[in-house]
């Protein structure tokens, strides 16, 4: 799931009309309109509103209110692929303006593909965005001097007795913090609808949608990636019968998020982090010094992680020794760690970013510190918070933790102490790199003060109507191909997994022909692939001048950086 994905586009739709005519089959009917051009660059989208029960098992609760965004077929129409582009919290309205040519591209082309803002998520969507504090100076003065805004600050694999206790003696002030966040957050203006949000009511919603579209007979269609494939796993074992051609793509493992500590399901899903940090400094080696001035020549990967680490431990001893930093190495983390995302932004960072971050902390060490120097270490501190932003006060959304707490089984008596034992564990044994990077929704759930009214917890093995594909990345920075192959596993003869032999986030993240056109053939013709085939990424999909992924693939270090 995205907790470190760092644009995030806010949603301004101001559709006027809502649902309201039954349709033929009796479910009400979304009335399509226009979406406001001078926030939907794209006029051939569509736009309109769906009604929904707050609580499907109790309506006398009241209603949501979806909004929701239609890009029609390009060819002869052959229903609808429901799409979520993850998260939890990415806007589906707006995510669709910009992935609308790939997926029907993906989808060959003959279904309209409609997308939502799920419960928690835009302004439009009620229950929407969830904002607990009314504005960015009341966040900051809320978490002044804590980690919350540096950071963790620690070097290596969180081995130096002095940053495990530094941050242990964190843990009753920041246990007191996020207990007197959760309440906040639920006396919030949308606090009230906390406890109907959560993936098993944006199933019901996506059958609502469904129903309202192409009918309660049809059978749905859907492509989910990151979080999106994890609501994709929920839908088709909640409503086995009704799955058709399905694709989840980034795949969390289901059993792991429904059953266990979301801090140990979160920890899981970094065990590819570290290696995909060395594939970008592999390329970076690969390309040199004309193209990746971060190498010197004849350095490897191994040389150019060294200056990294060099990096970090300057602005962790500054932070230490009570300088005022412009950057915190906890800040600079998180910031590399949006980075395994998208290989297709490594040339950019290695060649812009990184040189920043060494004249930032350089200057600041120095005494050297500028007005440019200031505005660009802003800039990256900004860059570095997993926490959305809105536009109307600057404050933080809290969404993903509506969303993912809400979902998460019940943790009674849990501490911070054993929440921060477990992100130095996490440093140690499953990504040196990112273990401690902060703040980690998935930490905080402890404290969060509702849970969903509905939360499913399996059976992920259930016989379904379609078989569907399971895709993954073989190095996955937060959905690693295990989660993949655990899904695959459980719904046994009805999936068929296939990988894309590649770095980043889903298989989007770079470019695959084969993979393409495997999906859309599966699309269009329903015929499935072998299961565990494997494609490559094509060959003339640069990430540094003149190297690739199989170039990276060929030289990437086996042992541990």
């Amino acid at each position: 799931m995205l907790y470190y994905k760092l644009l995030y586009i806010s949603v301004l739709l101001t559709s006027k009309v809502v649902s309201a005519a039954p349709s033929r089959h009796g479910h009400p009917q979304i009335q399509w309109g226009p979406c406001d051009p001078s926030v939907v660059n794209d006029t051939s989208l569509s736009c309109g509103f769906l009604d929904v029960p707050l609580d499907y098992h109790n309506p006398s609760v009241g209603n949501a209110h979806l909004a929701i965004v239609k890009a029609n077929a390009t060819g002869e129409r052959r229903g609808s692929v429901l799409f979520n582009p993850g998260g939890p919290g990415d806007s589906g309205v707006s995510d669709l303006g910009i992935l609308k040519e790939l997926l029907l591209q993906l989808t060959g082309g003959v279904y309209d593909i409609i997308s939502w803002d799920p419960r928690g998520v835009g302004t439009l969507t009620i229950p929407g965005e969830i904002f607990c504090f009314e504005s960015l100076e009341e966040y900051t003065t809320f978490f002044n001097g804590t980690i919350e805004l540096t950071g963790i600050e620690e070097t290596g694999n969180f081995t130096d007795p002095a940053d495990v206790d530094a941050l242990l003696a964190e843990a009753p002030t920041m246990q007191k913090k996020y207990e007197e966040l959760g309440k906040k957050c639920l006396n919030s203006p949308n606090g009230r609808y906390l406890e109907y949000i959560g993936t098993a009511a944006a199933v019901r919603d996506m059958i609502s949608i469904a129903n309202a579209i192409d009918g309660p007979d049809a059978p749905i269609n859907y492509f989910g990636t990151s979080y999106g494939s994890l609501l994709g796993s929920w839908f088709v074992n909640m409503f086995p019968e009704r799955v058709g051609r399905v694709i989840i793509n980034g795949v969390p493992n289901p059993v792991t998020f429904a059953t266990q500590k979301p801090s140990i399901y979160f920890a899981h899903q970094l065990v590819s982090a570290d290696t995909i940090y060395k594939a970008m400094l592999t390329g970076c080696a690969l390309a040199g010094p004309s193209a990746c001035p971060a190498a010197s020549e004849d350095d490897g990967p191994l040389d150019i992680d060294a200056k990294f680490q060099a990096l970090l431990k300057a602005a962790h001893d500054a932070a230490r020794a009570g300088s005022s930093v412009p950057l915190t190495s906890g800040q600079i983390r998180v910031a590399l760690a949006g980075q395994m995302y998208a290989p297709a932004g490594w040339a950019r960072f290695m060649n812009e970013t990184y040189p920043q971050l060494v004249q930032i902390v350089n200057g600041e060490s120095q005494g050297n510190s500028n007005d440019s120097l200031t505005r660009r270490s802003e800039g990256i501190a900004r860059r570095s918070q997993p926490l959305k932003r809105t536009a109307s006060n600057g404050s933080p959304s809290y969404s993903i933790h509506a969303i993912t707490c809400g979902d998460a089984i019940d943790l009674h008596g849990v501490t911070m102490e054993e929440q921060f034992k477990g992100i130095i564990d996490t440093a140690r044994n499953i990504s040196h790199m990112f273990g401690a990077s902060w703040p980690a929704p998935d930490y905080l759930c402890g404290f969060w003060p509702v849970r969903s009214v509905e939360r499913y917890q399996g059976p992920f093995s259930k016989k379904l109507a379609n078989k569907i594909i399971v895709a993954s990345n073989v190095y996955d920075p937060v959905t690693p191909l295990a989660g993949a192959e655990a899904i695959a596993s459980q719904l046994g003869e009805d999936a068929v997994l296939v990988r894309q032999n590649g770095f980043g986030h889903t298989t989007l993240a770079t470019v695959s022909t084969c993979m393409n056109d495997l999906l859309a053939v599966y699309m269009v013709n329903g015929t499935l692939p072998a299961n565990n085939t494997l494609c490559e990424v094509d060959k003339d999909f640069a990430l540094f001048s003149g190297v690739n992924t199989e170039d990276i693939l060929a030289h990437l270090p086996s042992a541990d950086v």
